[in-house]
C-alpha cells in the first residue's frame, strides 16, 4: 500500500509513521501546491492526506486506486468531495480535534474587541491613557450574541458565554429546532441575526452558498457598535467590504483569525485599523490539538486500509 501526504506544515510525523508502518504501508511526504504537483506524486496512491493543496476533480480523476482522502482539519472546501463520491472515494475530515481551542479563541477575540484590549495596550506604549482613548466601550451583560452556524464549536461558545448573562441567538438553517432549545438559544433568520446582534461570531463551512455571505449589505444591517468575529473561513467574508465597514464605523470592531489570502499580506489594511484585531489562523492550535489531529488523520486512513468504514466521512461513496 502507498500512502501520500501531499502537503502539510507540521515538523514531525512520528504518529503517522507509527500507524502507517504498522500497516506495512509505504509513506511519502511532499509539499504540493498545484493540481499537477499532486497528480505527479499521488496518482497511484491507496490513501491521500492533504492540508491546503487543491484536490480538484482533475486530481481525483487521476487517482487510479485511492480509497480515502483525509484532510488535516475541520473544513474541506479545497476538496471536490462530490466528485470523489462519484469515484467511490471517501473524503474525511477531523471535526472534533480543536473544538475547545477554537471556541476559546472566538471568545477571546470577542472580549478583546469588547474591551479594546489590544488597541489600549498599544496606546499606553505611546503615552496615551484614560478611558477616552477607547470610548465607546459597551458592556457584555444584557447584550445579544449571534452565532452564525450552530455546530459543535458554536454550541460550545454558547455554553461558555451563557455565564456572561447574554441572550444568545443563532442562524443555522440545517440544524434541528430541538438542538437550539436544548442549549437555550433562540433560532433566527440571517437577517434578524444581523440586525439584533451586539456580537456576531461565525462558525459555518465555506461553500458556494456561504461564500461572501458577509458582504457590504450585510455589514450595513449590523449595529454600529457590533463586534464581528470570524474564526471559521476567510472566504465567508468579502474582505474589502469588511475593511470599508470598519473604516466607515458601520460596525464597532472585528476580531479576525482567518482571511481570504493566507498568510495575510503584510500590506492588508486590516492589520493597520484601530478597530480590528487580527491573528493568523491559529484558533485551532494547542500542543494537544495538534497531536490529536495528526493521530486522528492516521487512524482514519488505517480504518479504511483495513476494510473498515471511516469514522468521519463527509460523503457517501458507492
Amino acid at each position: 500500500m502507498k500512502i501520500v501526504i501531499c502537503d502539510c506544515y507540521y515538523e514531525s510525523f512520528d504518529q503517522e509513521k507509527a500507524v502507517f508502518t504498522a500497516l506495512g504501508s509505504a509513506f511519502y511526504k511532499y509539499d504540493c501546491r498545484t493540481e499537477d504537483e499532486v497528480i505527479a506524486v499521488a496518482s497511484d496512491c491507496d490513501a491521500l492526506v492533504c492540508q491546503s493543496a487543491p484536490i480538484t476533480a482533475k486530481v481525483i480523476d487521476s487517482l487510479t486506486k485511492c480509497k480515502i482522502i483525509v484532510r488535516y482539519g475541520i473544513g474541506y472546501d479545497n476538496i471536490d468531495w462530490k466528485f470523489a463520491e462519484k469515484k467511490g472515494i471517501y473524503v474525511c475530515n477531523c471535526p472534533d480535534y480543536c473544538i475547545d481551542e477554537v471556541s476559546n479563541h472566538a471568545i477571546a477575540l470577542m472580549l478583546d474587541c469588547s474591551r479594546k484590549i489590544t488597541y489600549l495596550a498599544g496606546q499606553i506604549k505611546l503615552g496615551n491613557a484614560g478611558y477616552k482613548v477607547i470610548e465607546p466601550v459597551i458592556r457584555t451583560r444584557g447584550k445579544i450574541l449571534g452565532l452564525v452556524g450552530f455546530g459543535k464549536i458554536a454550541r460550545l461558545v454558547a455554553r461558555k458565554m451563557s455565564g456572561f448573562d447574554m441572550e444568545i441567538i443563532s442562524y443555522d438553517p440545517y440544524m434541528s429546532r430541538n438542538v437550539f432549545k436544548q442549549f437555550g438559544v433562540r433560532q433566527v433568520s440571517f437577517d434578524e441575526l444581523l440586525k439584533e446582534s451586539d456580537f456576531i461570531s461565525v462558525h459555518c463551512y465555506l461553500n458556494d452558498e456561504t461564500k461572501h455571505m458577509f458582504n457590504y449589505q450585510a455589514f450595513k444591517k449590523m449595529k454600529n457598535t457590533c463586534v464581528f468575529v470570524n474564526t471559521a473561513r476567510g472566504g465567508l467574508v468579502d474582505e474589502k467590504a469588511l475593511i470599508r465597514a470598519l473604516e466607515n464605523k458601520q460596525i464597532g470592531m472585528a476580531g479576525i483569525d482567518v482571511t481570504e489570502a493566507e498568510p495575510i499580506e503584510t500590506d492588508n489594511p486590516l492589520l493597520y485599523l484601530d478597530n480590528a484585531v487580527v491573528t493568523s489562523h491559529m484558533a485551532w492550535y494547542s500542543v494537544e490539538s495538534k497531536q490529536e489531529l495528526q493521530l486522528n488523520v492516521a487512524q482514519e486512513v488505517e480504518r479504511v486500509m483495513k476494510g473498515e468504514k471511516p469514522r468521519n466521512p463527509v460523503n457517501n461513496p458507492v
